[in-house]
């Protein structure tokens, strides 16, 4: 059963910036036999990034547990979803298998700049199926759940995420900073 580790998500203000939710899928940190240390470093990397997190939760490596609270944070208005950790082959790496079907769209660049990066550090990153896409106007991001590959992965997404919300919501103006033509 998952438990959650901040306050019930609200639907994020018109005004406000996009709000971010984070997940950590992992037998051991939901049995409170290892620390969520991957999720408090998303945590603090969103709201570094400025992207105010309203809710997490923590949910062990099964199926229903991971699609419950992604579901309900995209149902409720919550723009950006990271879920760390599941995203291995190990026999309970099941993140991606729980979020695929839930999304309307794969976002295919994010999970192969996020291996790419990975590949930086080891060879390893090879094997993560880290993955992306949309539910709606939500955006849903699959890192691993080494806190080394959640800090490396935000930074290496962070220069498009903003951009990514904004058409996700419907504003599809292209900003100048990245070299696209006005609509």
């Amino acid at each position: 059963m998952p438990h959650s580790t901040a306050p019930s998500p609200a639907t994020e203000p018109e005004a406000g910036p996009p709000t971010a939710a984070v997940l950590t899928a992992s037998d051991r940190c939901s049995a409170g036999v290892a620390p969520d240390r991957s999720g408090a470093l998303a945590r603090e990397a969103l709201v570094a990034m400025g992207f105010p997190v309203v809710d997490s939760a923590v949910v062990p490596d099964e199926l229903e547990a991971i699609q419950a609270p992604v579901r309900r944070w995209a149902r409720e208005g919550v723009r950006l979803v990271v879920t760390t950790g599941g995203t291995g082959l190990g026999p309970r790496d099941r993140t991606p298998e729980a979020l695929h079907p839930l999304l309307d769209r794969v976002l295919p660049g994010y999970g192969e700049l996020l291996r790419a990066d990975g590949l930086r550090e080891t060879p390893m990153a090879v094997l993560s199926r880290s993955l992306a896409g949309a539910i709606g106007a939500t955006l849903v991001v699959a890192l691993p759940g080494n806190p080394r590959a959640v800090e490396s992965g935000l930074r290496s997404l962070a220069p498009t995420l903003s951009h990514a919300l904004d058409l996700l919501a419907g504003n599809t103006r292209h900003r100048k900073k990245c070299g696209c033509s006005q609509r």
